[in-house]
């Protein structure tokens, strides 16, 4: 697909955001369903009942912030660390090798506090792994009691303290990487990690924390985290939130491990059907664009930011023209490569590996050249 098909956007030209509405619409419904999941938890219950009254304000916000020239996304995707305690092969933050140290606890608190008055409702902690940020982690979330912090962990840092800090902080929501069943989850992770985590859920679960799980998904494992055995045992280990997120081709010759057309079609599908059958939430990401006119990367409903701060359209296009220890956040997010990305988003439509920008990285790094 070549860049420069159809005509970009003049930047005062008041861009079409009924997608936004769309996405909007979409989250407060998926809070709705973990309302109805949790009913049976009083205090899980009061505290999704106050971050989906949040939601509603901070869609307020964010809609202001538009009128004003703005766009907030609604979720910022952190990655606060490139650390981890593990080496898992086709690991998207060890392909990027990063040299740069983390934010510090200041400009990550700083970041933080800017996103919850721009409007930003859901922050994703992302790694490495973050919680070897635990107590930074804990103290964002004690600050900022509204916003819901999904932290994505590979759970072997999860012992009884911790279970105990995170049931007290009802808007931390732990969500463990799985791979599937015993044998492909040590296959990527390491031996005797699967049984680890079942041990971390099981701590979690005593603590009737709402936790969920992540499950890269590939065309090799796509028929076993497809099967109703595989999501019936993590519902049987505590798991509310399935997030099933296509694998990516970060490092050379792991291309034939992207879903296959069909596959991602049967994706959708089937978490549709999930969604109806358990008593859970399943999530696809990047999942279905269509509804969204296309990939939501870059501001149009999520951005990403790297561990030293760069401000990035998505996770797996690691380019950036502003870093948030240097500039405040509602600046950066009127960044040149944020805004030509939103303008020119039809060129994204098609994707041949998971992530729309990733597949057209070329095609960004020439906007970045043109700035």
């Amino acid at each position: 697909m070549k860049p420069g098909t159809m005509q970009s956007v003049p930047d005062n030209a008041q861009p079409d955001l009924d997608y936004r509405r769309v996405l909007d619409a979409a989250i407060a419904d998926t809070l709705r369903q973990a309302r109805k999941i949790i009913t049976g938890s009083p205090a899980l219950l009061v505290t999704v009942t106050k971050i989906f009254l949040y939601q509603k304000k901070a869609a307020r916000t964010r809609r202001t912030n538009e009128r004003q020239g703005l766009l907030v996304p609604p979720v910022m995707i952190a990655s606060i660390t490139s650390r981890c305690n593990l080496a898992c092969a086709g690991c998207y933050m060890k392909a990027k090798h990063h040299s740069n140290p983390d934010m510090s606890p200041d400009q990550l608190r700083t970041v933080v506090r800017e996103a919850a008055c721009l409007g930003v409702s859901i922050i994703v902690i992302a790694g490495g792994e973050p919680l070897l940020r635990k107590d930074e982690i804990i103290r964002l979330a004690h600050s900022f009691p509204q916003v819901l912090f999904p932290v994505f962990t590979n759970g072997l840092v999860i012992d009884e303290n911790m279970a105990d800090e995170i049931a007290g902080l009802r808007n931390i929501v732990p969500v463990i990487s799985f791979e599937g069943f015993r044998d492909d989850t040590d296959a990527r992770r390491g031996g005797g990690v699967y049984d680890l985590l079942l041990d971390a859920c099981s701590l979690l679960k005593s603590r009737n924390i709402f936790f969920g799980c992540s499950v890269t998904t590939s065309r090799a494992n796509f028929g076993h985290v497809m099967d109703e055995a595989f999501i019936r045992q993590m519902i049987d280990a505590g798991v509310r939130v399935f997030t099933f997120v296509e694998y990516v081709p970060m490092e050379p010759g792991t291309e034939d491990l992207v879903l296959a057309p069909e596959q991602k079609t049967m994706l959708n599908t089937a978490l549709s059907a999930f969604n109806r059958k358990f008593s859970a939430l399943f999530i696809g990401f990047p999942g279905d664009e269509e509804p969204y006119s296309g990939c939501l990367a870059a501001g149009r409903g999520f951005v990403h930011i790297s561990p030293s701060g760069d401000l990035e359209p998505c996770p797996a296009a690691p380019l950036s023209d502003a870093n948030l220890t240097t500039v405040p956040l509602n600046e950066a997010l009127r960044s040149r490569l944020l805004a030509r990305i939103r303008e020119e988003h039809g060129l994204l439509t098609e994707s041949s590996g998971g992530c729309a920008l990733r597949a057209n990285r070329e095609w960004v790094q020439e906007i970045m050249g043109r700035e």
